[in-house]
């Protein structure tokens, strides 16, 4: 077995006993409504983290324009409600729009 092998396996089980944890210590264990509000902060950073890192770079530089202004229209979208499809296909026919236009 190589180390890449045991790597993903390690992975595997760490995330299955996450996973794990949570159905097993429900009722036994109370969390403070301060920590619930910190965690739930502390997603939404990671998400627009990740976000932000994905729609604005592609190989370590900036991606161009296209791209937020996609990701622009589909947030405005589904925060608008509209169906997911609505929300893709108007994203990504923004960024085609825009690349055919010449912004890159």
């Amino acid at each position: 077995m190589n180390a890449t092998v045991a790597m993903i396996l390690a992975l595997a089980v760490g995330t299955y006993a996450f996973r794990l944890v949570g159905p097993l210590l429900h009722g036994r264990v109370t969390v403070p409504a301060r920590v619930q509000e910190l965690a739930s902060a502390g997603a939404i950073v990671l998400l627009v983290a990740l976000l932000a890192t994905g729609a604005l770079t592609e190989g370590g530089g900036f991606a161009g324009w296209a791209r937020p202004a996609g990701v622009l229209v589909g947030g405005v979208l589904a925060w608008r409600r509209a169906p997911f499809v609505v929300v893709v296909l108007g994203a990504a026919a923004t960024t085609a729009v825009l690349r055919l236009a010449g912004v890159a």
